[in-house]
């Protein structure tokens, strides 16, 4: 009654199947363990880093990733240009980022966040920098995205003023070889509030992590449908078989 099962029809049947299972199977477990992967880096990126961390040279944490990502850096230099980074909360607060340019003495400018003020950007209330050279400490941040922080471009806002912090968009506005990444000093003064160092961007639970986790549940739910059609088509190839033995079927015209 099941020698069906080795006619060409269904030996083309078996073998989509005995492929279809395990590819779906090893889809499935790799996008859980990117999801995995992701939490683990959640985990690391929110973990507070220890009151003690010692700061480390500026080049030597180079390029940001999520390991180096709110690493205490150090440099030294003059500052320069000074910026406004406008539509920045803050404890629930909307206020604007203190942004200055550190010449290092590499030759290279570092963007530095002072500090974070409340209320619309408004020159005269950001402190000027300190004059002459100086040793700057803060946390290092890889640069913004426009897409993840859905600010606007530099085409629409103020002259002094910068939407996302990057050297892509710094480049058009001053005159220097820039880092690809920005300090956030823990310790500001003349009464700015420190800028907390953020998370690295694709480490955490957001959408994209919830995406692998569902494509997970459908390569799984792509197995159990490729076993049950294979069970109802052998279950209907069975009755057949069965109907046409017991005379309950017509013959074909």
């Amino acid at each position: 009654m099941h020698r069906f099962l080795l006619t060409p029809r269904w030996w083309g049947i078996n073998v989509f199947v005995a492929l279809a299972v395990p590819f779906c199977l090893f889809m499935g477990s790799w996008q859980l363990g990117r999801f995995e992967d992701r939490v683990d880096s959640h985990r690391e990126a929110s973990a507070e880093r220890p009151a003690d961390q010692v700061a480390s040279p500026l080049d030597s944490l180079l390029p940001v990733d999520k390991t180096t990502s709110g690493r205490l850096a150090s440099t030294a230099g003059e500052y320069g240009d000074q910026l406004l980074v406008p539509e920045r909360r803050l404890d629930g607060r909307s206020g604007f980022y203190v942004l200055t340019l550190l010449k290092t003495d590499s030759g290279k400018a570092v963007p530095v966040v002072r500090g974070w003020l409340p209320g619309a950007a408004d020159p005269a209330k950001a402190p000027a920098p300190p004059t002459g050279r100086v040793e700057v400490t803060g946390a290092l941040q890889a640069s913004e995205n426009a897409g993840t922080k859905g600010v606007h471009a530099e085409g629409g806002l103020p002259a002094g003023q910068l939407g996302v912090i990057a050297a892509a968009s710094l480049v058009n506005l001053v005159a220097y070889d820039l880092y690809d990444a920005w300090l956030t000093v823990q310790t500001p003064s003349d009464g700015m509030v420190p800028v907390p160092a953020q998370a690295p961007t694709n480490t955490g639970l957001d959408l994209k992590a919830f995406q692998n986790l569902g494509y997970t549940g459908e390569w799984f739910v792509f197995v159990a449908f490729v076993l049950f059609m294979w069970f109802r088509l052998y279950r209907r190839e069975l009755e057949t078989i069965r109907d046409a033995e017991a005379g309950l079927l017509e013959p074909a015209a």
